[in-house]
């Protein structure tokens, strides 16, 4: 699909949204396709919001690192390009767990249920606009592609960039500029983090270099 599309007012709280859609949820498995079948038309945000979800927990569920990685990717994208997301078979045919799913999804609420208290309308310069879309698209790409390094093992390493995809997308559905900021903040923090990460990596390569050299 090519068509053009734009994201809508919503006076909803997210957290009501979520919980409709995991009362929604059945069987032994559910693929991404049956997922954003079941969220509608806010499914674009929505979907990225979902997504970051089970990475701010400690909670291992397979394949969804991969599945909802991918899909936080092909959606900023197609915030990016403002056109709907084209994602491949394999992805949106992936079966994932859903007695594994839900209970992420449910604990993923009652984080939701806090930013509800304090997320409104404000600084609508930051939320709207084919402008902001696009930059805000950019952001939300970078964590997404921050949170698939393999980087699982290593404290905050999912965390950090889950936090700023999440506020990410509450603030554009709930038009919380407020919010949005808090995703930059939280992206910046990554980018220190992990920057940090790889110097300490090359530091402790050069180190072990030195005493088999023995230099």
């Amino acid at each position: 699909m090519t068509q053009d599309f734009a994201f809508k007012d919503t006076s909803e709280n997210l957290s009501s949204v979520l919980q409709k859609l995991i009362n929604q949820l059945g069987g032994k498995t559910i693929t991404l396709r049956e997922l954003m079948e079941a969220i509608g038309e806010q499914g674009l945000l929505l979907m990225c919001a979902i997504a970051s979800l089970p990475f701010l927990i400690p909670v291992s569920i397979p394949g969804v690192s991969t599945v909802f990685g991918a899909a936080i990717i092909m959606i900023s994208l197609a915030i990016i390009l403002n056109r709907l997301p084209w994602l491949p078979k394999r992805i949106l045919d992936r079966q994932m767990e859903t007695a594994r799913l839900v209970p992420a999804l449910q604990k993923g609420i009652n984080i939701v249920s806090w930013l509800d208290k304090y997320i409104r309308p404000r600084l609508l310069s930051l939320t709207t606009g084919a402008i902001m879309n696009r930059v805000n698209g950019i952001a939300i790409m970078a964590a997404g592609l921050l949170l698939m390094m393999p980087l699982g093992f290593i404290p905050f390493s999912n965390t950090l960039p889950g936090i700023a995809i999440l506020l990410f997308s509450a603030g554009m559905i709930q038009r919380d500029g407020a919010t949005v900021l808090g995703g930059y903040l939280f992206l910046a923090l990554t980018t220190i983090y992990f920057a940090a990460l790889a110097y300490a990596a090359v530091w402790a390569g050069q180190g072990l270099s030195n005493s088999l050299t023995g230099a």
